[in-house]
């Protein structure tokens, strides 16, 4: 019996030749995505849907809803040529873009150093957090669009108070992230520290931070969007220049096309800074073991 058990799994072992395949077909395998399909597949989905979402929204402007009210794709795109080509009401497209993108962009680093600092201290102190959990949660709680009228009054109408309105939103959403990554570190590897005589420094360099390096990554995706949406807020309260101004307008002038265009605008630089991101957190988090279908995921 024991050597009929042997005889049949060294059947069922592949053989180096049986092997060649499986080991060619690695690369294939890499080009999938988690589900089966390829990349080339799931992008071609995603055109037909958009096209086909498109067309219907076209063809229901023409012949059912008032495009009055909704607008219509070819209305956009014809928007959008415009702003690119002979400027908007307030400039030309790229000076609005650049002054939006300015104010995001500080509100985000600012932001996010406060958010990483705090969120680290506060995990890696029990006694503070406790302390000042009610405040946190209680300013978590305030519409951001109250402070970002609040920020016109104490900072003006210039950048100030559109970078204040971007910092609010970024912060805490970074805060709790970091928060909590600061304290899922492992307890072992911080005790195992200390008995090697690392100072609380050292811990917070070589174990803390790397510890809660993916808890901070991770909000940063969504962290920059918030920027955004901080910056485009304060110029709706008020501002000379900026896509939120250009939106303001179009929509007290019943523009549906030029809400949709700055909608798009603002659409595509997140979408760039996300790409940004994500190229940022892979050279930051090399160190880590690859995961199985990583690459080939379309998040």
């Amino acid at each position: 019996m024991l050597l009929e058990r042997t005889e049949r799994a060294a059947d069922a072992t592949p053989t180096p030749a049986e092997e060649a395949p499986a080991r060619a077909a690695g690369p294939i395998a890499f080009l999938r995505g988690r589900s089966g399909h390829s990349p080339v597949m799931v992008n071609l989905v995603r055109v037909v849907l958009v096209a086909a979402w498109l067309a219907s929204w076209e063809l229901a402007a023409r012949t059912v809803i008032d495009p009055f009210y909704y607008s219509m794709p070819s209305q956009i795109w014809t928007r959008l040529v415009e702003w690119f080509t002979v400027g908007t009401s307030q400039g030309t497209i790229w000076e609005n873009i650049a002054i939006t993108l300015q104010e995001a962009v500080y509100g985000f680093v600012l932001g996010s150093l406060a958010g990483v600092l705090l969120g680290v201290a506060l995990g890696r102190s029990p006694f503070l957090a406790d302390v000042l959990a009610p405040f946190i949660k209680g300013a978590n709680a305030i519409p951001r669009i109250v402070l970002a009228s609040l920020f016109v009054i104490w900072f003006g109408l210039g950048m100030s108070s559109k970078v204040a309105t971007s910092f609010v939103l970024v912060f805490f959403a970074v805060f709790f992230n970091a928060f909590q990554g600061a304290r899922e570190v492992d307890k072992v590897l911080v005790d195992n520290a200390r008995i090697l005589g690392a100072g609380r420094w050292d811990m917070l360099r070589t174990i803390i931070l790397p510890s809660a390096t993916s808890w901070i990554l991770a909000s940063l995706h969504v962290a920059f969007g918030f920027a955004l949406i901080g910056a485009i807020v304060g110029e709706f309260t008020g501002a000379d220049k900026g896509l939120g101004i250009l939106i303001n307008h179009a929509q007290g002038n019943f523009d549906a096309a030029g809400i949709y265009a700055g909608m798009i605008v603002t659409t595509v630089i997140a979408l760039v800074a996300e790409w940004l991101i994500s190229k940022v957190e892979v050279r930051l988090t090399a160190w880590r073991p690859a995961v199985k279908g990583n690459a080939a995921s379309g998040l």
